[in-house]
């Protein structure tokens, strides 16, 4: 089908320079020493392509101001809503600030509370919600009432071009990588970076990874289409999406070369290696990248050229103290060694 049509190279550079005035060019920085060669050797190379210095924390401003970019003068004076755990929240906040356009945002219940007060503090009406189904039907009411215009979390193109400059500023800064791993919650952001990869480094491989108790896009490739989940377990609440959906699915489809998941302790134990030896405060979805690299990616990514994402890092203190302790005692048994 056309809509499943992944955007052109040009497209994605075209939205760089859209992009330019409202997001940062993150950096790409090479992992070398004694953390990494124990676990994957000392001929690998390893680079982290730090999203979590993005504007908002995470990736997700990409997608949310390329969408709001496209608004019409009339969508503009009706404002946006969104529906998040937290982290997509933010960037339509942000992203209304942007276009100079009002936000009204539904968050879960289980959001952690320093996003609330982050997407609060940039001008959003903050609803809650108890759970993502309530949520969603939420915010079709507001479309429906208040004739406010969705911006999806994860779904659509101008989400896959905004999160495809991600990859391009990836591929400039590092060329000739062997495998790029993207973490996965709706795929928004793998299909992006796996669309521009397969563009600029067709032999460079794309893993994906998802938290075990939440790992809806390896239901959906099990499947053949996008599938749902009705319970979800993970403390990567922000890569928890009960659903795929169509266009993200297929890109993700056509890009990924596997997909793997990783659990919370793993999750944890990456945390806690990320803080240590990097100085990276991560929310768990940013660690989720070398938790797989450390953990069922290492005989893959083994003597190759790799880089991982570091999606985000909006997490409150006592949650990410929290967090460490646990990646600790994750590491004290031995996991990801």
């Amino acid at each position: 089908m056309s809509e499943h049509y992944p955007p052109t190279l040009e497209e994605f550079r075209l939205t760089a320079e859209r992009l330019e005035p409202y997001t940062r060019v993150t950096p790409a920085f090479h992992w070398e020493g004694d953390t990494v060669a124990s676990r994957l050797g000392a001929d690998t190379e390893l680079y982290l392509k730090l999203e979590l210095f993005q504007r908002t924390g995470t990736f997700k401003v990409r997608g949310a101001v390329n969408n709001a970019l496209a608004l019409s003068a009339d969508q503009l004076a009706l404002g946006i809503t969104a529906m998040s755990s937290g982290n997509h929240a933010i960037a339509a906040a942000y992203a209304a600030r942007c276009v100079n356009t009002s936000a009204k945002v539904v968050m879960q219940a289980s959001a952690n509370p320093a996003r609330v007060e982050i997407a609060r503090a940039l001008g959003a009406e903050i609803l809650i919600a108890e759970n993502g189904p309530v949520g969603f039907a939420m915010v079709e009411e507001i479309v429906e009432k208040e004739g406010r215009t969705f911006i999806h979390p994860f779904e659509g193109k101008r989400v896959t071009e905004g999160t495809g400059t991600c990859g391009l500023e990836l591929h400039a800064a590092v060329a000739d990588l062997d495998a790029v791993v993207v973490p996965i919650g709706g795929g928004g952001l793998c299909s992006g970076v796996g669309v521009v990869t397969g563009f600029l480094n067709p032999e460079c491989k794309v893993y994906g990874v998802e938290p075990e108790g939440a790992a809806v896009m390896k239901k959906s490739l099990e499947a053949g289409s996008p599938q749902s989940l009705t319970e979800l377990s993970t403390i990567a609440d922000s890569l928890a999406p009960p659903f795929t959906a169509d266009y993200c699915y297929a890109m993700c489809e056509r890009s990924l070369e596997d997909l793997v998941t990783v659990s919370d302790d793993e999750l944890a134990t990456a945390a806690a290696i990320l803080f240590e030896h990097m100085k990276l405060a991560v929310e768990p979805a940013g660690a989720t990248t070398t938790a797989a690299a450390f953990g069922p990616l290492a005989d893959r990514l083994r003597g190759k050229r790799v880089a991982l994402i570091v999606c985000g890092s909006n997490i409150d203190i006592d949650g990410f103290a929290d967090l460490i302790r646990r990646g600790r005692n994750g590491l004290d048994r031995g996991l990801l060694a």
